[in-house]
């Protein structure tokens, strides 16, 4: 994350608007798979900021293989979220503007994730209450990966 590190060295925790991509991968029982994250504990879907020359596309694939070791393949965008905001615990503002994607395994290998973002990941049942998520545009990413199950 040498971008965002240094473009916060500039301007401390100003809010910003920044560019990510989430991905939604779903198993045989049609569970998602969620990722509990190493700065809050909180549960999330796969994804994060995009690097500087990245596409949207190029941004899910890194990212969830960092933060849950698998390598994927979008399928389908599910929805660009921008109306989201967040203020992570060491203060930066974020306007995060992300393409919510419907991923698929593009291999069966697993790859280890970063400690210092990923606790464990685990498949949760759309149909049950979800966990504890680390934001606002998470809880809106779980229902829309839900309607979506639920129109199949």
């Amino acid at each position: 994350m040498p971008y965002i590190k240094k473009i916060r060295s500039m301007v401390g925790h100003e809010p910003l608007i920044m560019t990510s991509a989430s991905g939604a991968l779903l198993n045989h029982d049609q569970y998602v798979l969620l990722q509990a994250r190493a700065d809050t504990g909180d549960w999330g879907f796969p994804g994060g900021y995009m690097e500087y020359g990245e596409s949207f596309s190029d941004t899910v694939k890194r990212e969830f293989k960092e933060d849950a070791g698998f390598e994927i393949t979008p399928v389908k965008l599910l929805k660009l979220q921008d109306q989201d905001f967040y203020t992570y615990p060491n203060g930066d503002q974020v306007q995060p503007v992300n393409a919510f994607y419907l991923v698929k395994l593009a291999t069966q290998k697993h790859f280890n994730t970063k400690p210092d973002e990923t606790v464990k990941v685990q498949y949760f049942d759309l149909a049950k209450e979800p966990p504890k998520f680390f934001n606002d545009q998470h809880s809106e990413m779980w229902q829309l990966i839900k309607n979506y199950v639920e129109q199949l």
